[in-house]
């Protein structure tokens, strides 16, 4: 059953009260039409309980915005929801598309710096999230008492004589839910093996994060990304200040027995909380980003299964990880919003 306006409705209860389930949840395709953004579709989720998000088709079936009750919970930066067409692959273009949202995925072949990795020229954090989706679904369906909102779409990362990979993403929430998951497979069509590397940028924002938020990661090892940060400080906020640097930290953290991992932040002053669940065994690197400036006040929690410093980096340290052709490689992870006293979907 549904938890809706604090009271629990079975199917036939809640029918018999709308005309329309639409009335309460739901999810439509649209179409931005202005400037920059102009051409970019958009999956509007809305799940009832206070919780709506966008995912967008043009992007990699990336979240940009969420809600939940009216609070927003992702940092967007200054760009918008840049149409793919303005993509530049080269050096830092990508920052030029980079709307910060919810969730923006990097990869598939590159993550982090831009680099030369053996005479390929990679850009930052690669193409996917400039890459638009085809057979794109997006409906909801009864099963039982619960009404399940799905999302899908597949996006090919492919070049003449280079890779070809697929991702294929699918984002779940229901009726009532203050939650979605999303479940990948990356594929190799290809015949050779392909370098993968893949990061799930989760950014957020004010007013979630504030000098009043508590960040709680079951940290075994954090290890900064160079001497200038202290790793004593990963978990610490303040006001925005002007010229904040930009920091990177690397954590080893625990899981239990299956390999799941918690990572929460938690502001009881709003009274607000998210937490991010993966699995360690598929992604066996936790990325934190921090910057607290002007503008630039966020968050970035960012599972992934490698590093931020480019292809060659990796490669050079041995943990370059590939997928032999026709291989496929599952990832699912889920992120989910609370407000006081919060119980853990099912």
């Amino acid at each position: 059953m549904a938890m809706l306006f604090g009271q629990e409705f079975t199917r036939s209860d809640l029918l018999q009260r709308i005309g329309n389930i639409f009335q309460v949840a739901g999810v439509r395709l649209m179409t931005l039409e202005d400037g920059s953004e102009k051409g970019v579709q958009i999956i509007e989720a809305r799940t009832g309980s206070g919780f709506r998000f966008n995912v967008l088709p043009s992007r990699g079936m990336d979240i940009s915005y969420a809600e939940y009750k009216g609070i927003p919970l992702s940092w967007r930066s200054c760009t918008r929801d840049v149409s793919p067409s303005f993509y530049e692959p080269e050096g830092d273009g990508w920052h030029r598309l980079f709307y910060g949202g919810m969730v923006i995925t990097c990869g598939l072949t590159n993550v982090g710096a831009p680099c030369r990795d053996q005479g390929e020229r990679l850009g930052r954090h690669g193409r996917i999230s400039a890459t638009p989706a085809e057979s794109i679904y997006a409906d909801g369906q009864w099963e039982g008492d619960e009404y399940n909102l799905v999302m899908q779409g597949r996006m090919r990362e492919a070049a003449f004589w280079e890779e070809n990979l697929s991702l294929t993403r699918r984002i779940f929430t229901r009726l009532g839910a203050s939650m979605f998951r999303i479940e990948d497979e990356v594929e190799n069509h290809g015949f050779n093996s392909s370098p993968l590397m893949i990061l799930y940028h989760v950014n957020i924002g004010f007013p979630l994060l504030s000098e009043e938020s508590t960040l709680l990661i079951p940290v075994k090892k954090v290890v900064p990304m160079d001497d200038s940060m202290d790793p004593k400080t990963f978990d610490h906020f303040h006001p925005p200040m002007p010229n904040a640097p930009s920091q990177v930290f690397y954590h080893q953290v625990a899981a239990d027995p299956k390999g799941t991992v918690l990572i929460a932040l938690i502001n009881e002053k709003l009274p607000l909380g998210l937490y991010v669940k993966y699995n360690r065994n598929q992604l066996k690197n936790l990325v934190q980003w921090k910057m607290l400036g002007q503008g630039i006040y966020v968050l970035g929690i960012e599972p992934a299964n490698c590093h931020v410093e480019g292809r060659a980096r990796e490669r050079e340290r041995g943990t370059l990880e590939f997928l032999p052709p026709g291989a496929k490689k599952t990832l699912v992870w889920r992120s989910v919003y609370w407000m006081t006293n919060p119980s853990l979907e099912k």
